[in-house]
């Protein structure tokens, strides 16, 4: 599982012409399931992102997570983050898990950040979405279950 994580200012979702998810100040999340993804790799994440101290304390140190802040978490799917462009011009996308196995663990993913406390607004799965962020920092970590980075 990967994860694009920024922190942010603001951060909105819409598909078509409705906002599907909105938050203020805190995190926005990319996430792309891999093929062989699970609970472990979604535990793995939840965890991490949730006690990322990346939020600036009062010396101006990266110190604070978005629980600390009280911040939220815009969470937004995206197939792409599993591409494979090594080769050729165009990407392959065999890395990306299939559909239902792919919601089945965003939603858990979800899920675990709301059990922890943390406001949580998401896109909609699957739909083409416009994806607005106000990067703060800017700021911006790249994560992944595995640990292949």
């Amino acid at each position: 599982m990967r994860a694009v994580v920024q922190r942010v200012n603001k951060a909105r979702v819409t598909v078509e012409t409705a906002t599907v998810g909105e938050i203020g100040p805190g995190l926005m999340v990319l996430l792309g399931v891999d093929t062989d993804d699970g609970k472990d790799d979604v535990s793995y994440l939840t965890d991490k992102i949730a006690h990322l101290r990346i939020f600036e304390d009062g010396r101006g140190k990266m110190n604070l997570s978005v629980l600390d802040v009280g911040g939220s978490i815009l969470v937004v799917s995206q197939f792409t983050l599993l591409s494979d462009c090594r080769q050729g011009r165009r990407p392959s996308f065999s890395a990306s898990a299939r559909p239902d196995l792919a919601e089945d663990l965003y939603r858990q993913f979800v899920t675990g950040l709301t059990e922890l406390g943390i406001p949580v607004a998401t896109g909609i799965f699957g739909a083409h979405m416009v994806v607005e962020i106000f990067n703060d920092g800017p700021v911006t970590m790249l994560l992944d279950s595995k640990k292949t980075f």
